[in-house]
């Protein structure tokens, strides 16, 4: 999933105030944290991008020819990005 540098700092900012305000942590330096889980973020969409890339590939390289949008694309998209999650323990 592609998100801007805007929109990861928007959504990083609300789970950091969200575990704050939750009382699940308490920040010894909030700058810090903040950092952390913008870079963590960053870090999974980059590995989803990498597998969503690989998947696709996969599929449009099978030799029937399935046609991308298709029911049977969406199914086979659909199993082998689970597969690829579940060899990098995603």
């Amino acid at each position: 999933m592609r998100l801007t540098e805007d929109r990861i700092s928007h959504i990083a900012l609300k789970i950091h105030d969200r575990l704050y305000l939750d009382e699940l942590v308490d920040y010894t330096d909030e700058d810090e944290a903040l950092r952390v889980i913008k870079k963590t973020m960053a870090d999974f969409l980059a590995a989803d991008d990498q597998i969503d890339d690989f998947v696709r590939e996969k599929v449009r390289s099978l030799k029937k020819g399935v046609t991308e949008g298709s029911p049977e694309w969406e199914v086979l998209h659909k199993k082998y990005y689970e597969e690829e999650l579940s060899k990098r323990k995603l």
